[in-house]
């Protein structure tokens, strides 16, 4: 079993100890030594990196019967004394985030009775899923108490006990091992199992932020920040409401507000485009109309168009159907290619069957009936054309 130094001391960065073994799988250097500061990958947590004998580390894994495997960058022969750094930064940062999971999860079991159920460290923002839907509401009143302990500096201290103790004690989140257990205590306020590391007190996390939340399998799932993520997570805000309140020239409680009117505007903006775009189509059929092609039974009227508003499309299709004896093919622009055929009352051919030959001839969808059929077509809008050509007739 490797000794480890993080269980005790979680401050520990530097370290010496010896080489156990050595062995080399998949390319990759793995190294077992006698004591380790180096955290695996567990409890949610990821594994701190660093260097061990000049070598970076890479991974650290946790394996059976408490052996540590180093996976490093370079060769380390069994029985060499070796110095190893820990990377204080990522250490640090791990610290208040598994920290502030703890507070925040001891804080919603105190303002809402809903237990955690997992907790996951990631590399830029952490989250605990709940046992059931919570309320914004509740997450503020959980935030809140969660930073008033932050705030108070209470102490975390570290204690092991036998399995027998552990059950006679209140833990908000029980053992997954046997044997000596190691338990953290937030000072009157969270006891729990954890074998991950911590700040030594609660004022070291500096602050615990909810970032979002969201339902999730029958709960909640809470994202949240903490300390120097915190910060960094504000400056990024910071810099968005800021450059919101320069281009909205209203204030920050404004910016809600000033939104919605854009976007009314905007829909009530889309609405006259699409009639205006629709008139233009009507005035368009009448010219096309004058320059239809006589293919025998039928006037062929064939558009491209550089509009992918399928109903301006169909727009322009009807009104040109609306004149006797003419079928309309009006090829859009996009990708599929929208395609839209119409024929007038007057004529007999069958729309909706032809567009089922076209997308057979250049692959794509669609359908429709025999006076109005529309597509997707997967083949280019040249294709099409000298599809239409030969068949529409």
């Amino acid at each position: 079993m490797t000794h480890h130094l993080y269980y005790t001391d979680a401050l520990q960065t530097t370290f010496d100890a010896a080489v156990v073994s050595s062995s080399v799988v998949d390319g990759k250097h793995h190294i077992v030594l006698d004591t380790t500061a180096f955290y695996p990958t567990s409890g949610g947590q990821p594994f701190d990196t660093g260097s061990l004998g000049g070598h970076a580390v890479l991974d650290v894994v946790d394996g059976d019967g408490g052996v540590i495997t180093h996976v490093v960058a370079g060769p380390l022969e069994p029985g060499q004394t070796v110095t190893g750094v820990v990377n204080w930064a990522r250490r640090f940062d791990h610290m208040q985030q598994h920290t502030g999971q703890h507070i925040l999860s001891a804080a919603f079991e105190r303002t809402s009775g809903v237990r955690t159920e997992s907790f996951h460290l990631g590399s830029s923002s952490c989250t605990i899923d709940l046992a059931r839907e919570v309320t914004p509401a509740e997450i503020a009143a959980a935030e809140t108490l969660a930073c008033d302990v932050v705030f108070e500096d209470r102490p975390v201290q570290v204690r092991f006990v036998s399995e027998a103790e552990a059950a006679a004690l209140p833990l908000r989140k029980g053992p997954n091992r046997t044997g000596t257990l190691r338990l953290i205590e937030i000072d009157h306020f969270d006891l729990s199992a954890c074998g991950g590391t911590h700040t030594p007190t609660t004022g070291r996390v500096g602050v615990i932020a909810v970032s979002g939340w969201e339902r999730f399998k029958g709960g909640s799932r809470i994202a949240f920040v903490c300390g120097h993520r915190a910060v960094v997570s504000y400056r990024t805000l910071r810099d968005v409401v800021t450059g919101l309140v320069r281009q909205l020239t209203v204030a920050p409680p404004e910016i809600g507000s000033a939104i919605e009117r854009l976007q009314t505007d905007s829909r009530a903006n889309q609405k006259v485009i699409r009639q205006l775009r629709i008139a233009a189509a009507e005035h368009e059929a009448a010219q096309l109309v004058v320059a239809a092609e006589d293919v025998g039974p039928f006037r062929r009227v064939l558009v491209s168009s550089a509009d992918s508003d399928i109903d301006v499309l169909k727009t322009l299709a009807s009104a040109i159907a609306a004149h006797a004896g003419c079928v309309a093919v009006v090829i859009g622009d996009g990708t599929p290619v929208p395609v839209v055929v119409a024929r007038a009352a007057d004529v007999a051919f069958d729309a909706g069957a032809w567009v089922k030959q076209l997308t057979a001839a250049c692959g794509g969808r669609g359908g429709g009936r025999p006076e109005m059929a529309q597509g997707g077509v997967s083949g280019s809008a040249a294709e099409i054309v000298a599809f239409a050509r030969d068949s529409v007739r």
